[in-house]
């Protein structure tokens, strides 16, 4: 799903202009490797699957955390942020301005914060 708070907006987002979201309906990260990187941090590889084009990445996790929540279940959080270029995953539609710039800019900041339960 998007939910940007714009009906307009999400129903573009999810059209053949941008993620086409009824030929790609998600969008999927899967992890191959992880190397340490100082204290709490991880460089976490993998592969992203986004608009039906897969490319390795690398992202900088960062642990949060471990605690007990108030049922005693266990929890970790994991944070992580980066950039993408959205041409690199085929996200291509954008129109001219009049005042010669372009509407929709090629880097999009990604900010992720994950709350993971233990299994019981």
């Amino acid at each position: 799903s998007i939910n940007t708070d714009n009906d307009d907006r999400d129903k573009d987002l999810r059209s053949a202009n941008f993620f086409d979201a009824e030929k790609n309906p998600q969008i999927t990260f899967k992890s191959t490797r992880m190397k340490p990187h100082g204290k709490n941090r991880f460089d976490v590889t993998g592969v992203l699957n986004m608009h039906g084009v897969s490319k390795t990445i690398t992202l900088p996790v960062t642990v949060e955390g471990f605690a007990k929540d108030p049922w005693g279940n266990q929890k970790a959080g994991f944070s992580t942020a980066t950039t993408l270029n959205r041409k690199d995953f085929g996200l291509n539609w954008n129109k001219a301005l009049d005042n010669g710039g372009m509407l929709v800019g090629d880097d999009v900041n990604i900010a992720v914060n994950i709350e993971a339960a233990k299994k019981k």
